[in-house]
């Protein structure tokens, strides 16, 4: 079944830039590792506060890539920018 990983945190707005470019190395490095992850997002609520929204084909492509990256070099210099992240797994029941 289909989830959305959705990522809320807080970074600096001098960094807006860096946080995108991260952002994007790590959505490489993961679709390197699996084919599960049909799309990524990253969206911004304000100057510091950002939201990154993931779409798996399922809870075992999201449960196998979260022990797969957990120790990358990309996951850590991605998250070192942000503070009070926060995490939602939902899972998809009803596509229209």
């Amino acid at each position: 079944m289909t989830m959305v990983a959705i990522t809320r945190f807080q970074a600096e707005p001098a960094d807006a830039e860096e946080v995108q470019a991260r952002h994007t190395t790590l959505v490489s490095t993961v679709r390197s590792l699996t084919d599960g992850l049909s799309e990524a997002r990253l969206g911004r609520l304000d100057d510091r506060t950002w939201v990154g929204i993931w779409r798996w084909d399922s809870a075992e492509h999201l449960q196998a890539v979260r022990r797969q990256v957990a120790d990358r070099p990309e996951a850590a210099a991605a998250f070192a920018l942000v503070s009070d992240v926060t995490a939602e797994e939902v899972q998809i029941v009803d596509e229209q």
